[in-house]
């Protein structure tokens, strides 16, 4: 058996730029960091290796790796001309909920491959290999952040140029001020899960036919350059506040992007002391993040008391082996 774990992403700002429709016209970026919820994916032959075995919401068993359903795990064993397996996902967080569960998936379930054939890449290969799968060969209309944000791990800058090529930038900070980063985000779930790839579509045709709409993302890059900024001068007081105007910026790029129980909540963190937030991923649902400082922290959990709190903190290892047994397949 052989066990992967990925980490989960938490993006700050610039998401929609990292889109081909703008990137392909204008420098796109987002600041985002990986988490410490993980996508683990396991591999293990199948006793009879007849018998191809995918296990996530549903189970799948099939003798021909064509005929299964998961459009991830059926593009990468044809890929990588693997069969008579199981593999089995599990997640510490729901699917469609704004932390990347998609190329989490694709990107643990890359790293697996490799290792059950012996291959080896590097954490970028990775992630370029994931857009290559989801983007190009599935046809999905998103964009490049999540497969970077988890394949490599840490508080990383990450630019998308026109030649479709993808530079991350680690992003260094002092030891003070990733504590207090880590002590003031808070994650609460709505309950509301969504459709990613919908919203991105309308998100990706606006941009490109509404010119307003294509100033707000040029905006939201030059935010996202001025929120990297106030992490290496410590200003969180800044980041805070950039986090709350690049929300406004984004949810007028598309209708689904948010809705009244999104809006709500945010309105009730932002009264109760939150000096911004945003809604995770592409929008209409999934967890709300907040910057928030010590001293109203309790006013907002009670605020948001009727949604589901989740604990986290930054994570620097990206995806990665994390077990593998003794050899038993040919």
């Amino acid at each position: 058996m052989i066990i992967t774990r990925t980490p989960f992403r938490v993006s700050f700002a610039g998401g929609g730029s990292d889109l081909p429709s703008f990137y392909k016209k204008h420098e796109g970026c987002v600041l985002s960091t990986s988490i410490n919820k993980y996508m683990y994916v396991s591999i293990h032959p199948t006793f009879d290796r007849k018998i191809t075995s995918i296990k996530y919401s549903k189970a799948e068993n099939v003798e021909d790796v064509r005929k299964i359903n998961h459009p991830i795990a059926r593009q990468l064993l044809l890929d990588y001309k693997v069969s008579g397996v199981e593999i089995n996902s599990i997640a510490d967080v729901p699917s469609g909920t704004g932390l990347s569960t998609s190329s989490a998936y694709t990107v643990g379930l890359i790293n697996l491959l490799k290792a059950y054939t012996g291959k080896y890449a590097s954490q970028a290969k990775v992630a370029e290999e994931a857009c290559r799968v989801e983007i190009n060969k599935l046809g999905e209309p998103i964009g490049k952040q999540d497969q970077y944000g988890t394949a490599i791990g840490g508080l990383k800058f990450i630019r998308f140029l026109s030649d479709d090529t993808v530079d991350v930038e680690p992003v260094i900070v002092k030891p003070k001020t990733r504590q207090k980063l880590d002590r003031n985000l808070l994650l609460f779930y709505t309950g509301l899960t969504h459709s990613a790839g919908e919203i991105l579509k309308e998100q990706s045709h606006n941009i490109l036919s509404d010119e307003k709409k294509f100033e707000n993302t040029i905006r939201m890059t030059e935010l996202t350059k001025e929120m990297y900024r106030t992490l290496l001068s410590d200003d969180l007081d800044r980041f805070g506040e950039i986090l709350h105007e690049n929300w406004e910026l984004k949810r007028e790029l598309s209708q689904g992007i948010t809705n009244y129980t999104v809006d709500k909540y945010y309105d009730k963190a932002m009264n109760a002391g939150a000096r911004g937030g945003k809604l995770l991923g592409a929008g209409g649902g999934g967890f709300l993040l907040f910057y928030c400082d010590r001293c109203h922290q309790d006013r907002l959990r009670s605020e948001l008391s009727d949604l589901v709190e989740l604990p986290f903190s930054m994570e620097n290892g990206g995806t990665k082996v994390i077990y593998v047994g003794e050899k038993d397949w040919d």
